[in-house]
């Protein structure tokens, strides 16, 4: 059974792609390049789902708002 998950992407000030599913806790992984980046987060998203079997609840992407605060 095919499944879609959201994948947040982002890139840390030492310019590694960290990538995070939100519905699996826990669920990231970094890497030098977008093509590897990929790679391995399904192998992430792969494994986490063996530890949380099928009651990952699935969830509606509505999109993403970057928000400035002044500190």
């Amino acid at each position: 059974m095919a499944r879609v998950f959201n994948v947040i992407i982002e890139r840390d000030s030492e310019g590694y792609y960290v990538a995070t599913i939100p519905e699996l806790r826990g669920c990231h992984t970094q890497a030098k390049s977008l093509d590897t980046l990929m790679k391995r987060i399904r192998e992430a998203i792969e494994l986490c789902l063996e530890v949380e079997g099928e009651e990952v609840p699935s969830h509606e992407f509505i999109g993403v708002q970057r928000v400035w605060v002044e500190t």
